[in-house]
C-alpha cells in the first residue's frame, strides 16, 4: 500500500498536456541547480572571502523582486495568454544567465541576478495557476504532488548533479548549459494546446473592441484581498509563516550545530541536509493519497505542527536523531507548502487564480524574509538554544494562528470544488 501510494502521483503523467508542462518544470528547476551553483563559483572566483556575502545579497535581491513583482505577475496571468508570459520568462531567463559567463564584477552580478528573478517571479506564479486549469478535481492533487516532490528532489539531487556538471565543464561554461535548460523549457511550454488563458481573458478575446482592462493598485492588491479576506486562505497562509520559521533554521542554523557544537565535518551536515530534502520528497509523493483521507485545514495543521515540534529537541540530539527530526520536519515544511496550493485551487474562481498565486508568491517569500534574519539572531546569540527558542516562537505563531482562525475554519467546507478542467485545444 506505501509503495503503491508513493507511485500514485505519476498517475497525473497520464493527461498528456500534464505531462509537457511537467518536463518544461523539471528541465527549468534542473536550470535553477546550475545557476546557483555557477552563482557560488563565480562569487568565489569574483570575491574571495567575500563570496558568502555576494551569496547573501543575490539571495537577498531574490526574494526582493519575488515579493514586488509576483502581484503583479498575478493580475497579467490573468489578463494574459499564460503560455506567452512562460515562454516570454524562459526566453529572458536564457539570455541572461548566457551573459554571466563574461561577468568581471560583482555589480554586473547583482544586477543580472535581479533581472534573472524578476521573470522567475512571473513565470512561477503563472505555472501554479496552469496546473489547475489543465488538470480535472480529480487529477490536480496528484499533479501538485509530483510537481512539489520533484521540485525538492532535485533541491537534494541538483546541486551535486550540477556541481560534477561544472568540475568538467568549469565554473563560468556552466552558465551556457543553464542557458540552454530554459531553451528547452520554452520550447516544451510552446508545444502546450490551446492558449492557456483564464475565463476573463478568453471573454476579453472573443468580444469585438474589447480592451484589456487598466492595472491599477486595485488590481495589483486584488489577490492580496482574496488571500486575506478568505478564512481558509488566510489560514493556510499564516501556518506557512510558521513553516518558515522552523524552516529558516534549519537552513541557516544546521551548518553550525553540526560542524560547530557537534564537532562532525561536511559530510555529516550534508546527511543532515539530506535528510531533510529526502523528507520533504517522501511527504510530496504522498500528498496526492493523504489529501483524500484528511481535510485540507487538518493537514495543513498537521504539516506545521510537525515541523515546529521537529525543531524545538533539535540542540539536544545527536547526529543519528537530528536526521531523523530533519526526515519529519522536511515533510511537514512540504505539506504545509503543497497544502496550500491546493487551498488556493479549491477555493479560487478560475479567472482569479492567477492574481491569487501571485499574491500568495510574495507573501510567502516576505515570511521567509522575515524568518531568515530571526534565525541569523538566534543562531549568533543563543548558540546553544537557537533551535529551540526559535521553535517556541513558532509554536506561538501556530497557537495564536489556530485561536484566531479556528471559528472561520471550522465554518469553511474542507474541500472546497476546484473549478478546474482539462484545457481543450482551439
Amino acid at each position: 500500500m506505501a509503495v503503491s501510494a508513493l507511485f500514485a502521483p505519476f498517475q497525473s503523467l497520464h493527461n498528456p498536456v500534464f505531462a509537457r508542462l511537467y518536463a518544461a518544470q523539471t528541465t527549468s528547476l534542473l536550470g535553477d541547480a546550475l545557476t546557483w551553483v555557477g552563482l557560488a563559483l563565480l562569487a568565489f572566483e569574483l570575491g574571495g572571502e567575500d563570496s558568502a556575502q555576494i551569496l547573501a545579497f543575490a539571495l537577498t535581491l531574490r526574494v526582493t523582486a519575488f515579493v514586488l513583482l509576483s502581484p503583479l505577475a498575478g493580475v497579467l496571468a490573468d489578463r494574459l495568454n499564460r503560455k506567452t508570459i512562460l515562454v516570454v520568462a524562459d526566453v529572458v531567463r536564457m539570455l541572461i544567465i548566457a551573459l554571466l559567463p563574461f561577468v568581471t564584477e560583482v555589480w554586473q552580478v547583482y544586477v543580472l541576478m535581479f533581472v534573472v528573478n524578476a521573470f522567475t517571479a512571473f513565470f512561477t506564479p503563472t505555472f501554479q495557476a496552469v496546473i489547475p486549469a489543465v488538470t480535472t478535481d480529480e487529477e490536480f492533487p496528484q499533479a501538485i504532488s509530483l510537481s512539489g516532490a520533484t521540485y525538492e528532489l532535485l533541491g537534494v539531487l541538483g546541486p551535486g548533479l550540477a556541481g560534477a556538471v561544472a568540475a568538467f565543464m568549469g565554473a563560468r561554461n556552466i552558465f551556457f548549459l543553464d542557458a540552454a535548460t530554459f531553451l528547452v523549457s520554452a520550447a516544451l511550454v510552446l508545444t502546450l494546446p490551446g492558449r492557456l488563458q483564464s475565463a476573463e481573458a478568453e471573454a476579453a478575446q472573443n468580444k469585438p473592441g474589447a480592451e484589456v482592462p487598466r492595472v491599477t493598485l486595485t488590481t495589483l492588491l486584488e489577490g492580496t484581498r482574496r488571500l486575506w479576506t478568505d478564512g481558509l486562505m488566510r489560514y493556510a497562509l499564516l501556518l506557512e509563516l510558521v513553516a518558515a520559521v522552523s524552516g529558516a533554521l534549519i537552513l541557516v542554523n544546521t551548518v553550525g550545530y553540526v560542524k560547530g557544537q557537534l564537532g562532525l565535518d561536511t559530510t555529516h551536515y550534508g546527511w543532515a541536509m539530506s535528510a531533510f530534502g529526502v523528507g520533504a520528497t517522501v511527504a510530496a509523493l504522498l500528498t496526492g493519497v493523504l489529501d483524500k483521507r484528511l481535510a485540507r485545514p487538518t493537514f495543513v495543521l498537521v504539516g506545521a505542527l510537525l515541523s515546529t515540534l521537529a525543531v524545538l529537541p533539535a540542540n539536544r540530539a545527536g547526529v543519528y536523531p537530528l536526521l531523523a527530526l530533519w526526515l519529519l520536519a522536511g515533510a511537514g515544511q512540504n505539506w504545509v507548502n503543497l497544502t496550500t496550493q491546493t487551498i488556493i485551487a479549491g477555493q479560487t474562481p478560475e479567472e482569479f487564480q492567477g492574481r491569487v498565486y501571485g499574491a500568495h508568491f510574495a507573501w510567502s517569500h516576505l515570511w521567509w524574509a522575515f524568518a531568515y534574519p530571526l534565525a541569523g539572531f538566534l543562531g549568533t546569540r543563543y548558540v546553544t538554544g537557537s533551535f529551540l527558542y526559535g521553535g517556541l516562537v513558532a509554536l506561538l505563531l501556530l497557537a495564536a494562528t489556530w485561536l484566531l482562525s479556528r471559528g472561520t475554519v471550522q465554518s469553511t467546507p474542507a474541500k472546497a470544488p476546484v473549478d478546474s478542467g482539462v484545457l481543450k485545444s482551439k
